[in-house]
């Protein structure tokens, strides 16, 4: 049983990280409309995708190192978050319904980096071991 949980442990937030980054790397389609040039697509695409270039980096980091994965994307979804709520605010939008649209990015986010952080504290109980 030890060993499917920390497979478990290892493949989980990896792949959920991966699909988290494909989610966000969706949204930036957006940009391809009829009638506008292949610079200016290029461009858009580029400027969208900067968090998720960011992301990747930073995976690639926690690929080997889960706790930088734990803080990276804890961070991440506390900051949507909070960027979300702020302009909820400064719109007179009621803040709850922009908290609950929020967590639906973030909160991938959220379980993505609770995930890194249980692989990282298994692994460093092994270490002990």
């Amino acid at each position: 049983m030890p060993v499917k949980e920390g497979k478990f442990t290892y493949w989980a937030p990896r792949i959920l990280s991966i699909l988290f980054i494909l989610f966000l790397a969706m949204f930036s389609l957006d940009v391809i409309e009829p009638g506008r040039s292949a610079g200016d697509i290029i461009i858009g695409l580029i400027m969208h995708n900067i968090p998720v270039f960011i992301l990747i980096g930073l995976l690639l980091i926690a690929w080997k190192h889960e706790l930088v994965g734990a803080v990276t994307f804890i961070t991440a979804g506390l900051l949507y978050t909070g960027m979300t709520v702020l302009n909820a605010i400064q719109s007179e939008f009621p803040w709850y319904l922009s908290l609950s649209w929020s967590l639906t990015i973030a909160g991938p986010a959220f379980l993505v980096g609770i995930l890194f952080l249980l692989s990282w504290k298994r692994k460093r109980r092994q270490k002990r071991e």
